[in-house]
């Protein structure tokens, strides 16, 4: 028989690790089951903590989350410093061509602000007009352009921003950045959420 997975956390805690990193990758209970080969019903008991996953699930869910056992289960964070080295950065999934980017941050429960580096070909967007908001309710975005011309399309309005400057803005607004110029344009972002009140 194998034993159930022994963590260096509280028993109980594991479950909403999984499912706050999950949430955090906007992956559904399905989409972590097809990238873990763990079942969407042992995933929910798992993150409900009606059961404790043995040693062979918890690394195949820490692999669908694109962590390693010990991140999943705490066993190698070094006090309150979390670093993401360069090779190390998760790629995000972008629907527009000519568009990627890269998270900065770490995948840790409770997190409130994410930072990503995206890179726009010439001509390319995030996103599109019509797309819906990408973050919840309340959320605020500060992005920087790095480099290149780069437009913020937001509540009917473009702004256009050069290398150095910075925005501010209501992230749950539709929005989309641009790439107007010749060539390669890179903007970080920073997303805080559910700063603002309704």
């Amino acid at each position: 028989m194998v034993n159930a997975v022994a963590t260096t956390e509280q028993p109980g805690l594991l479950g909403p690790r999984i499912r706050a990193l999950r949430e955090g990758m906007s992956l559904s209970l399905r989409d972590l089951a097809e990238r873990s080969g763990v079942s969407a019903p042992m995933l929910s008991q798992v993150e409900r903590g009606e059961t404790s996953p043995t040693l062979a699930v918890a690394t195949r869910i820490a692999a669908g989350l694109e962590l390693r056992l010990s991140q999943l289960l705490r066993l190698d964070e070094d006090g309150a410093v979390t670093i993401v080295r360069a090779g190390e950065r998760r790629k995000g999934p972008s629907r527009a061509r000519g568009h990627s980017y890269e998270v900065l941050t770490p995948p840790l429960p409770g997190q409130r602000a994410e930072l990503s580096r995206h890179k726009l070909a010439a001509g390319a967007v995030t996103g599109g007009p019509g797309d819906p908001p990408m973050h919840e309710p309340g959320s605020r975005e500060t992005a920087l352009v790095e480099a290149g011309t780069v437009a913020l399309v937001i509540d009917h309005a473009r702004h256009e921003l050069h290398p150095g400057d910075a925005v501010t803005f209501d992230a749950d607004l539709p929005h989309h950045f641009e790439n107007p110029g010749p060539e390669e344009a890179v903007l970080l972002a920073v997303v805080s959420a559910g700063l603002r009140r309704s």
